[in-house]
C-alpha cells in the first residue's frame, strides 16, 4: 500500500470506534477484493477476455473517437474557452471505462491498456480546477452555475470518479487519479457537509463511491459525507429539473427520509444505487434505521417487482418501478445497469447480515439480467433486456447515453471481488467460480483453490493447502435454487420437486455440516490438501410465477442451475411464439456451442401449435425444441424470444 501514515492512525480509530457496536447488531463480512483473487474459470476468464478486448476497445473508440469525452477534459485544461461536446453526465462514462480498465489490467496485464488509462488520467488531472472541483460540463459552459441545479448529474460523476480512482489504485498502486478523487471529495466535503448546505444528488452514486473510498483510505469524513447525503433525502430539500419534471420525488427516492422508506419506487438505478450506499454506510456504523429500511426495501424488491432473470424496473417511462407484481416480459425494460445495481446491493446486504439468500439473488442477476447486457462478442449491447420479442430487438454498437456499455464492462471485469468474503477465523465462498486466492487466518496464510464448471456443473471442489494445521469455518452457499426455492419471498416456485440433492463430501467422504442462514459450515482444523467436494442437482426445472404475477399466468419457465433458458427462432424454425408445454414435458441436455460459447442447451418435448387445414380450427404437434441460456439471445441477427412458455392454447400466438 502506498497511503499515509496519517492514514492509517485514523484506521486504528475508527476501528475502535465502530467495531463494537456493529457487531452487536450484525455480522460484517468482509469481501475479497478482485485484485487477490485470480481468475481461472471456464466461464468467466473467456468473457473477461473479452471485456479486456473486444468490449474495452469500443469504449475507447467511442470515448476518444466518436464522442467529445475525452475533448471535454482537453478542453478544460486549455481554458480557452471551447464549447463542451454532448451530455452533461458523459465524464462519468470516461471513469467508468477506467474502472474496467483497472480490473482488466489485473485479470490480463496489457501495457498498451495501461499507457492509454495513464493517458486519459493525465487529462483529467489537469483539468481539474486548484478546489478540487473538475466536471467539464460545467468548466466548459458556465462555472458560476455549478452546484446549482441537483440534477446535473455533478456527484454522480464524482462518484464515479472515485470508483475508478479505489479500483486503479488497487491494481496499479498509481496514485494519481485517487489523489484527483480525493481532492474532489474533499472539495464536496466542504462545500456541502462542512456547510451544512443542503444538497440531494439528482442519481444517486456518491455516496456508494464516498464508501469506497473510505474503506481505501479509511478516512473518517468520507464515511460521514456518504452518510450526510443520504440523510439529505426526503427532508424537502431537493430542487431542479427532475423534480420539476416528475413532479414526484419517489422518482428519485426522495419522497421520505431514507430511514423510513420501506417501498421500492421511481428510477431503478437511482434506487440501487442508494440502497447500496445506505447498506454499506449500515455495515460500518450498524445504525438500525438503514439497516431496517434496507431489509423492507429489499423485500419489496425482491417479493413483488423482480424478474425472474433477476432484472428490475419494469417500466420504459420512468426507467423504473411502477405497480407490485408489474412485470410485462416484453414491454420488460429491466435496464442492463439496473441489473449490475441489484448485483452492487446485494452483495452489501450480504456482507451486513451474513444470509446467503442475498448471494442468491445476486447470482440470479450476474448470470442472467445483467450479463444479458453484453453480446458473445463483447462489442454490442443491450440498454433494456426483455423476456419476450416479436423479433424487433437487436444489439447496439453503442448509445447516446452510454452508461450501460461499461457498467456491464467493469461488472464482468471485477466478478472476482464478489466470490469470496472473510472475516476473524472465518472464510466464505458466495459463488462457484474457478478461481484462487489466499486468506490470513491469524498468522497463517491459508491457499485456497477453487475448481468448477458451474455453471454447467454442479460440482464444485475447494482445495486449501495451509502450511500448518489451522482451525477456521469455511462457509460455503448451498444456492436456494439448489435446496428447492429459486428466489427469496416466493414470487417464483419450482412446479414440482426436483429429483436431486445436495451433498457435500471431506477428502471424498461424506462430512457433517451445520447450516447458518444458507450456507453450510465447516468448522474445524485444516490440513494442507484438505478439499471440500460440494455436488449440486441440476435437474432441469420448470418455474411458475404467483398468480399476482398477470403476465406470467399459465405459464411456465425453464431454469437449470442458476441459468434462466429461453426458446428463440433462430433455433425453432423461425417460430416460438405457437409452442404449448404439455403437462408431461421431458427434458434433456445437450452440451453445444452458441458462435464461440460453450453452453448446454435444453432439449424440449412440446407441442406446436398449428392451424388445422379447414383454417378453422387448430391441431397440435409434438415438436422437439431447442432453449438455451437467456444471456445468450439475440447474438444471431433479429428473431423472435419467448422465456415464459404457455401451458394454456389461449396464451397461444399462431404466425399470420
Amino acid at each position: 500500500m502506498h497511503l499515509s501514515t496519517k492514514i492509517y492512525l485514523t484506521s486504528a480509530v475508527l476501528c475502535s470506534l465502530h467495531a463494537a457496536p456493529f457487531q452487536a447488531r450484525a455480522q460484517r463480512i468482509q469481501p475479497v477484493r478482485f485484485s487477490e483473487v485470480n481468475i481461472t474459470d471456464q466461464f468467466w476468464k473467456p468473457k473477461q477476455e473479452k471485456v479486456a478486448t473486444a468490449t474495452l476497445n469500443a469504449c475507447i473508440i467511442q470515448t476518444e473517437e466518436k464522442s467529445g469525452r475525452i475533448r471535454n477534459f482537453e478542453k478544460a485544461a486549455r481554458k480557452q474557452g471551447e464549447k463542451h461536446e454532448g451530455i452533461y453526465y458523459d465524464d462519468s462514462d470516461v471513469y467508468k471505462a477506467i474502472e474496467a480498465m483497472a480490473y482488466s489490467l489485473k485479470n490480463r496485464p496489457d501495457a498498451a491498456l495501461e499507457r492509454k488509462a495513464d493517458e486519459w488520467i493525465d487529462k483529467i488531472a489537469a483539468a481539474q480546477l486548484p478546489d478540487g472541483y473538475l466536471n467539464t460540463y460545467y468548466t466548459l459552459t458556465d462555472l458560476q452555475q455549478r452546484w446549482t441545479d441537483m440534477e446535473r448529474h455533478e456527484d454522480y460523476c464524482a462518484g464515479h470518479l472515485m470508483e475508478a480512482a479505489v479500483a486503479y489504485y488497487n491494481t496499479t498502486g498509481k496514485r494519481k487519479l485517487l489523489d484527483v478523487a480525493i481532492r474532489f471529495a474533499d472539495h464536496i466535503d466542504a462545500t456541502f457537509r462542512v456547510a451544512n448546505r443542503p444538497w440531494v444528488s439528482g442519481h444517486q452514486e456518491i455516496e456508494l463511491a464516498l464508501m469506497k473510498l473510505y474503506h481505501l483510505t479509511h478516512e473518517d469524513r468520507y464515511l460521514k459525507l456518504a452518510d450526510w447525503f443520504l440523510e439529505q433525502r426526503g427532508r424537502g430539500y431537493g430542487k431542479g429539473k427532475i423534480w420539476d419534471e416528475w413532479k414526484d420525488p419517489k422518482y428519485c427516492q426522495d419522497d421520505v427520509p431514507v430511514k423510513q422508506q420501506k417501498e421500492i419506487t421511481g428510477h431503478a438505478v437511482r434506487a440501487m444505487y442508494q440502497y447500496t450506499g445506505a447498506a454499506d454506510v449500515a455495515s460500518v456504523t450498524g445504525d438500525p434505521g438503514y439497516m431496517n429500511a434496507m431489509t423492507a426495501v429489499w423485500e419489496d424488491v425482491v417479493y413483488r417487482n423482480m424478474y425472474l432473470t433477476g432484472g428490475i424496473g419494469s417500466s420504459g417511462h420512468n426507467e423504473g418501478f411502477t405497480d407490485d407484481y408489474d412485470l410485462p416480459n416484453g414491454a420488460a425494460y429491466s435496464e442492463t445497469c439496473a441489473s449490475v445495481g441489484m448485483v452492487f446491493w446485494n452483495q452489501r446486504m450480504n456482507a451486513l447480515t451474513g444470509d446467503a439468500k442475498y448471494i442468491d439473488v445476486l447470482e440470479r442477476s450476474l448470470y442472467n439480467g445483467a450479463l444479458d447486457g453484453l453480446s458473445l462478442t463483447g462489442d454490442r449491447f443491450f440498454y433494456g433486456n426483455p423476456l419476450s420479442s416479436i423479433g424487433n430487438n437487436a444489439r447496439s454498437a453503442w448509445f447516446g447515453t452510454a452508461c450501460c456499455p461499461s457498467n456491464i464492462a467493469r461488472l464482468v471485469a471485477s466478478v472476482g471481488d464478489y466470490i469470496y468474503g472473510k472475516a476473524d477465523g472465518k472464510i466464505w465462498v458466495n459463488l462457484f467460480v474457478g478461481s484462487n486466492t489466499t486468506f490470513q487466518v491469524g498468522k497463517t496464510a491459508v491457499p485456497l483453490q477453487m475448481s468448477t464448471d458451474y455453471p454447467w456443473n454442479g460440482s464444485i471442489r475447494i482445495k486449501v493447502t495451509p502450511p500448518q494445521k489451522v482451525k477456521y469455518a469455511l462457509n460455503v452457499r448451498i444456492p436456494g435454487w439448489a435446496a428447492g426455492t429459486p428466489v427469496p419471498g416466493g414470487l417464483y416456485n419450482f412446479a414440482a420437486a426436483g429429483n436431486g440433492r445436495v451433498e457435500v463430501l471431506l477428502n471424498g467422504k461424506s462430512v457433517n455440516y451445520q447450516s447458518d442462514k444458507g450456507y453450510a459450515v465447516i468448522d474445524r482444523t485444516w490440513q494442507n490438501g484438505d478439499e471440500i467436494e460440494v455436488r449440486l442437482p441440476m435437474d432441469v426445472r420448470q418455474v411458475k410465477a404467483r398468480a399476482e404475477v398477470k403476465a406470467d399466468e399459465g405459464r411456465i419457465a425453464i431454469q437449470r442451475g442458476p441459468i434462466v433458458y429461453c426458446v428463440e427462432g433462430a433455433d425453432n424454425a423461425g417460430e416460438v411464439w405457437n409452442l404449448l408445454v404439455p403437462a408431461n414435458a421431458a427434458y434433456t441436455i445437450q452440451k453445444s456451442n452458441l458462435l464461440d460459447e460453450p453452453i448446454v442447451a435444453i432439449q424440449a418435448g412440446l407441442q406446436v401449435v398449428k392451424a388445422a387445414p379447414d383454417g378453422l380450427n387448430i391441431r397440435t404437434e409434438p415438436q422437439t425444441v431447442t432453449a438455451i441460456p437467456y444471456y445468450t439471445w439475440a447474438n444471431r441477427g433479429r428473431g423472435p424470444m419467448q422465456v415464459w412458455l404457455p401451458v394454456k392454447i389461449k396464451n397461444i400466438r399462431l404466425a399470420e
